[in-house]
């Protein structure tokens, strides 16, 4: 694919950009949470039947699929994510949101795009309607995939499951992208493992509860859960090599309701992220051996309950796919620009998909924050200080030039994957 085709492909987006920016203001200003998504699939289902593609609405609840046939060719699939989060926004951006929902624990709660994928979905949005709208620069077949519940790590395999290549037959690349804190207008791509594995647990640990002034007739699930909170962080400490990574958290904690009464049980909720399989094992088995260790010791009269709430898997980049892409795009932002990826503890359900269908993928990252700010931040050691990330309550990617950078990225990527007709 030629620079010339490139441009003519990316021709109109300037124009474009004011309708991106109020979509995104827009998806921003009205979050839903996982699976409850049906206001912004709506509004992306029309703006695909608006563009010219065949629209399939309500996979898996609230996903959408949008089709475009443009003669023999590959098909290339381009996936965003449109769930928001439980966090109160707390940005002061005149679009912020006010939203409030209801939790799969059926407890209210306020809602946020903490994590950007009201961004992902303009990307998405843009991208679309500029390959419909030139379509003699590619030949083949495109796949916009708007998919419900990444935050929850089950929206992917939900649309798989619930016919998503039925409707187009399956791509033979899947392509997407995440903002993150970068500097905007920064392209970044890691060829292998770029994201973490995710193992979310709950355990539950079973006391004897009893008066708060007579604790020699109980056994305290309080201080049992503070042992097991505190022995848990030797895992990575003291049982995996320096050379070896994961990550434990401890992110919930709760036990009883008053000062003065000793309660039955309490409940943890764990994160648990790796990069390797081997690693994962064992973090998982000394979790296990752990909390059973500390119930045992503490005299605990029921043995304690694991139970999974949630896995993500590694996402893992064709590797051949993404340094030929890494080169396309090292040509078409520059190589001031493009950088390459550092590995990401956070985690994704995107590689479901090409798990599926049995295909390459590759997933990049797109800066999304104000470049001065960053690089000042970085060259003074408070990048975590003062740049907000992913899920903090004051995420907020500036739309310019975050928007024209991702739908570029998305263009040029699918352009790359599909066929390429002579220009007339």
């Amino acid at each position: 694919m030629s620079t010339a085709q490139w441009a003519g492909a990316l021709a109109g987006l300037d124009d474009l950009l004011p309708e991106l920016e109020s979509l995104y203001r827009d998806l921003h200003r009205h979050p839903e949470l996982s699976f409850a998504e049906h206001r912004t699939s709506g509004v992306l289902a029309g703006l695909l039947t608006d563009a010219g593609y065949t629209v399939h609405s309500g996979i898996a609840g609230t996903g959408v699929l949008g089709v475009l046939r443009n003669g023999p060719g590959p098909t290339v699939m381009l996936r965003a994510d449109i769930d928001a989060l439980p966090v109160e926004e707390k940005t002061g951006l005149d679009y912020a949101s006010t939203a409030w929902g209801t939790d799969a624990e059926g407890m209210d709660v306020p809602v946020m795009h903490a994590c950007g994928h009201d961004m992902h979905a303009s990307w998405l949005t843009g991208a679309a309607r500029l390959l419909a709208r030139h379509r003699r620069y590619w030949s083949g077949t495109v796949l916009a995939v708007f998919q419900p519940a990444e935050e929850v790590g089950s929206g992917a395999a939900a649309m798989v499951r619930d016919g998503l290549f039925a409707h187009a037959g399956t791509p033979d690349v899947v392509l997407g992208q995440h903002v993150v804190p970068g500097p905007a207008g920064w392209v970044l791509t890691r060829p292998g493992v770029l994201m973490a594995a995710t193992d979310a647990l709950r355990v539950r640990l079973y006391g004897r509860g009893g008066h708060g002034s007579r604790p020699e007739t109980t056994v305290d699930p309080a201080v049992l859960a503070s042992s097991v909170v505190l022995r848990l962080q030797t895992i990575v400490s003291r049982e995996l090599a320096a050379t070896e990574s994961a990550v434990v958290t401890v992110g919930s904690m709760h036990v009883g309701t008053t000062h003065n009464v000793i309660a039955d049980e309490a409940v943890l909720e764990v994160n648990i992220r790796t990069f390797d399989e081997h690693v994962r094992a064992r973090v998982l088995a000394a979790v296990e051996r752990i909390v059973r260790g500390e119930a045992e010791a503490a005299g605990c009269p029921r043995p304690p309950e694991i139970t999974e709430i949630g896995r993500f898997p590694v996402t893992t980049n064709d590797e051949a796919a993404t340094e030929e892409l890494a080169a396309v795009f090292r040509e078409h932002f520059g190589p001031q620009r493009w950088f390459e990826a550092p590995q990401v503890t956070g985690s994704e359900d995107f590689g479901t998909f090409a798990e599926a269908a049995g295909v390459p993928s590759v997933y990049w990252l797109v800066g999304g924050a104000e470049e001065e700010t960053v690089l000042t931040a970085m060259a003074e050691g408070r990048f975590e200080r003062d740049v907000p990330s992913n899920h903090s309550p004051l995420f907020a990617p500036e739309p310019h030039p975050t928007l024209s950078t991702g739908v570029e990225a998305f263009v040029v990527a699918a352009l790359h994957r599909l066929g390429s007709p002579a220009v007339g």
